[in-house]
């Protein structure tokens, strides 16, 4: 059965290393039958949540227009979700937080979803993204039923593109294409 897939990559570099995943990751997913749309927080147009409550009071909508709007709606309409990051002192960009952050207005409709994760550090070891994993267990834990799927490791990559001679690069393909 066909999956409807979104990518969120968070890396600021297009072709940066967690982007190169994000990258065969879909491939592998495309290869067989999913639908894949990669969205780049980086050209997003969102603002930060101001924690106003308004999505309390009025239905699961925001006080703020936005880019928020329309992602919103692929989101949720998503039977997958990847979250990419490169990771920045030990813990996820500041653009997926923000990112994550505003999902608060319509969070609860991103029920029983399938999560991937995929990560990239310049640390070669892989528990150097262990907190990056329990920030998104803050998300999933305010969810119902998420699936978690997998996760993707880029551990010892620094400079722009050499994630491409690492076995991780396959591992992302092979992730995608066994949804």
């Amino acid at each position: 059965m066909s999956k409807k897939v979104i990518i969120v990559s968070s890396s600021p570099r297009k072709g940066g290393n967690s982007d190169l995943l994000c990258d065969s990751f879909a491939k592998g997913a495309i290869e067989t039958g999913n639908e894949v749309e990669k969205i780049y927080v980086k050209d997003m147009n969102f603002n930060y949540c101001c924690g106003c409550g308004f999505c309390v009071g009025n239905k699961g909508q925001c006080s703020q227009k936005d880019d928020m709007d329309v992602v919103k709606e692929k989101l949720i309409a998503a039977d997958t979700i990847v979250f990419a990051t490169p990771v920045y002192f030990y813990t996820m960009s500041g653009q997926l937080k923000k990112f994550i952050d505003r999902l608060c207005y319509f969070y609860t409709q991103l029920s029983n979803k399938e999560f991937y994760f995929i990560m990239t550090a310049a640390d070669g070891e892989r528990t150097a993204m262990d907190r990056v994993l329990t920030e998104f267990d803050g998300l999933l834990t305010c969810l119902d039923n998420p699936i978690i799927k997998g996760a993707v490791y880029g551990t010892g990559v620094w400079e722009k593109g050499t994630v491409k001679d690492k076995p991780v690069m396959q591992e992302a393909y092979e992730m995608g294409k066994n949804l």
